[in-house]
């Protein structure tokens, strides 16, 4: 131990941010002097405000300070009352589609899986993407049949969802989830057999996968567990059969991308270079879409 170093005043650690205890920082409120980071502080006309203070939410405080922008979250979208409604959502609308597809006959289920082309040569096809119902490359996001593999995909969504969800902000979230799961559609459709159904919204579970790893990197955050429990999702993937490897890896590259957008964009173009990697991702993947329709028809 350094003794001398030790006894300066001015080699104490500085105080932590008051919402992340664990990030040091020497910036405080101008108006409640209350220690800040980078993530939290929002400019005002004079210096910067803490989240409480800009919403008018400090004890004594008058309201907003004219030029302070509304709290946000660390990818900058909206601080929303409930982070996780978009994630309960989600899993509403799956279990709703599974309940479906256990009462309606056989034919609904059909409708929503995603399949190339379908009936199979020497017959002439009727159905599919390849046929026209591209429609089939997002119902099948929502689309389970067995009580597993629901339940797999839904306790996962829950754990991962809700931390994304409360980094990113609704709309970004919800980007990101949809994103990847066309991703993953479309990686299966592309690298399958046409006649190959596919269903289940492992596509961007693993998106999720992907965004939380740049999460993770982006707090600094110990990424060890993430990375064990995506390489054993991944061994599960590729040993298993019956399981589309073509879609979980197609939504974790999109997921990744998306995911490192939405949290490592410039504050300064944050916006434009969040929604244009999704708008870039959308892009190969119609692109990829028009490719595989070419090569079946």
């Amino acid at each position: 131990m350094d003794h001398a170093a030790a006894g300066r005043p001015d080699a104490q650690s500085l105080p932590g941010c008051y919402r992340h205890p664990d990030r040091e920082t020497g910036i405080r409120c101008t108006r409640c002097e209350r220690p800040i980071c980078t993530d939290c502080m929002i400019n005002a006309s004079v210096g910067f405000h803490c989240p409480d203070c800009a919403a008018g939410r400090t004890p004594g405080a008058a309201g907003p300070a004219p030029g302070a922008s509304r709290p946000r979250t660390l990818a900058g979208g909206a601080v929303a009352a409930d982070p996780s409604l978009v994630t309960k959502i989600l899993i509403g609308i799956n279990v709703a589609v599974f309940i479906a597809v256990q009462a309606l006959p056989d034919s609904f289920l059909a409708d929503l899986v995603l399949i190339g082309r379908w009936p199979p040569a020497p017959f002439v096809p009727t159905e599919g993407v390849a046929e026209g119902e591209w429609y089939r490359l997002v119902t099948t996001v929502f689309t389970h049949q067995e009580i597993w593999h629901i339940g797999f995909n839904m306790i996962t969504l829950w754990f991962l969802g809700g931390p994304l969800e409360e980094a990113l902000g609704r709309a970004r979230y919800l980007a990101l989830y949809l994103v990847s799961g066309l991703a993953g559609s479309v990686f299966a459709y592309l690298l399958e057999a046409p006649t190959t159904a596919t269903l289940g919204a492992s596509g961007a579970i693993f998106g999720l996968f992907g965004a939380t790893a740049a999460l993770m990197r982006r707090r600094n955050a110990d990424m060890r567990p993430v990375v064990i429990l995506l390489v054993i999702s991944l061994i599960f993937t590729f040993t298993r059969e019956n399981i589309s490897w073509q879609a979980h890896v197609g939504g974790l590259v999109a997921g990744a991308v998306v995911g490192w957008a939405m949290l490592h964009a410039p504050r300064e173009r944050r916006t434009l270079v969040q929604y244009g990697t999704c708008a870039l991702v959308l892009l190969v993947v119609v692109g990829l879409t028009l490719l595989r329709t070419v090569q079946l028809t």
